[in-house]
């Protein structure tokens, strides 16, 4: 089973996600700060990690480069959660992200099917599980 770490600070979003997600057959983890990202990126060890970029005491790109120093975190590959323009993607890209999911493209507030979609695209291009329970899982 696929583990993903999810971590936003937003209520709405966190839910809504980690609720998807976990129906989809998911093994979710959240955080909502860059501090307790790390903790718990360290102590769960997840397949793939969720990060919004605008996070309380600790900011996203700042945990960015501290999970891909940290030898214990190195190899979980990063999926950067925005809300922000690509303009920053080509640096996120240098610091470790490995993709990129737009939260104004993936209509959270009507549902979570794009976003399921989209995360079950680079799930595969990761060589990771996507599960069955997963609408994209043919």
């Amino acid at each position: 089973m696929t583990k993903i770490l999810l971590v936003d600070d937003s209520k709405f979003l966190m839910l809504a996600m980690e609720r998807a997600l976990a129906r989809a057959g998911y093994d979710v983890s959240t955080a909502t700060d860059g501090e307790h990202a790390l903790k718990v990126a360290r102590e769960k060890k997840p397949d793939l990690i969720l990060l919004d970029m605008l996070l309380p005491k600790m900011t996203g790109p700042d945990v960015l480069k501290a999970l891909k120093k940290d030898p214990a975190t190195a190899g979980i590959a990063v999926v950067v959660l925005t809300g922000l323009s690509q303009k920053n993607a080509e640096r996120l890209q240098q610091d470790g992200a490995c993709a990129f999911l737009e939260k104004s493209e993936l209509g959270l507030d009507k549902g979570c099917e794009a976003f399921l979609v989209a995360l079950a695209r680079i799930v595969r291009k990761l060589s990771l599980e996507v599960p069955a329970g997963t609408m994209t899982a043919k």
